[in-house]
């Protein structure tokens, strides 16, 4: 796939982010698309740190923008290989340590199929 497109696509991811925009981010990922969090390993450790399906994800970002309504990403570098963009972001939310976020977006045809919180650290 094009690095143009594969950019693009992780720009309007944090743009939706941004936005709290939960259907634009519901768009930008196959129906049954995984996502792995260390923060959902521990708020639901019965998943193991794992949502699937456009569902599940609906599910934990209405949750996550409504208790923290100032939750906000600030892209800092995104990086293309392949199918797979490496992002990296801030994280910042009111009462809470800001953190830097490592991230990778897997796609394919176009959506992504997986997306995983590699590592996270306050700064």
């Amino acid at each position: 796939m094009d690095k143009k497109i594969l950019k693009l696509i992780a720009e309007n991811w944090i743009a939706a982010f941004g936005e709290h925009d939960i259907e634009k981010l519901l768009s930008l990922y196959h129906p049954h698309a995984k996502h792995y969090s260390p923060r959902i390993e521990i708020e639901r450790p019965q998943t193991k740190g794992w949502l699937k399906g456009k569902d599940q994800l609906k599910s934990w970002w209405q949750n996550s923008f409504s208790t923290l309504p100032d939750l906000n990403y600030s892209l800092r570098n995104l990086t293309v290989e392949d199918d797979r963009v490496f992002i990296t972001y801030i994280r910042k939310v009111s009462g809470q340590h800001t953190q830097e976020v490592m991230e990778y977006l897997l796609i394919k045809n176009g959506l992504i199929i997986e997306s995983r919180v590699l590592r996270s650290w306050i700064i």
